[in-house]
């Protein structure tokens, strides 16, 4: 049974990848308090697991009984998150945060409005995306009984160490100053494109079989 946890959970561990998302997250919240970034970590990695664990009992037959392929999951989630990839190389984000601060002062607001990062894109697709789905309903195939608990153990360890690693990335990318912290969100938007279009090309290649 520990070499069963010890497999699911470096499988998870390297598919959900959260010091990748860390500082993702970071990026994305960089406009939020720190009650709030945590408050957002906390929703996107309980909804994630929330979602990781219904696609773990019972996905197989949802997607059975929707007539819905994992590669479309893939292509979708591919575009949504380019999307978002676009917003952070262009600092498109940063200028709606300057807008919001404006709005701010001429209303004598005493706290500011911040978008919710924490259901999309948090949850999903990053922590929870096609990848991630894909690997533990392919986990759960394979095993039965206790066999499945030891899977699900392995879920929730990985999880929790996604949680912890969220807590600390906006902390850490706060203390590097907003010149570094715009030169690290430029970056991981690049990185988080090309992660977009692997995710569209590998739902592609599923799709008409290449």
């Amino acid at each position: 049974m520990l070499e069963l946890f010890v497999s699911a959970f470096i499988t998870l561990f390297v598919v959900i990848d959260p010091p990748g998302c860390a500082p993702i997250y970071a990026g994305l919240s960089a406009d939020a308090s720190p009650r709030q970034q945590r408050a957002m970590a906390v929703k996107a990695v309980l909804v994630a697991s929330l979602i990781l664990l219904g696609f773990a009992l019972f996905g197989k037959e949802l997607l059975g009984a929707l007539h819905i392929e994992l590669d479309s999951f893939r292509i979708a989630g591919g575009i949504m998150l380019f999307f978002i990839a676009i917003e952070m190389v262009f600092e498109k984000r940063t200028r709606r945060r300057e807008k919001r601060a404006e709005k701010i002062i001429a209303h004598n607001a005493q706290t500011p409005e911040v978008e919710d990062v924490s259901i999309f894109p948090m949850a999903m697709p990053m922590l929870a995306g096609p990848g991630s789905i894909a690997t533990v309903m392919l986990l759960m195939s394979g095993a039965s009984g206790e066999r499945m608990v030891v899977v699900l153990v392995a879920l929730a360890a990985v999880m929790a160490v996604a949680l912890a690693a969220l807590l600390a990335a906006a902390p850490l990318i706060r203390l590097l100053g907003v010149s570094v912290e715009a030169a690290i969100t430029r970056l991981l938007g690049v990185l988080l494109a090309a992660l977009a279009a692997q995710y569209v090309i590998d739902g592609l290649k599923g799709s008409f079989g290449i």
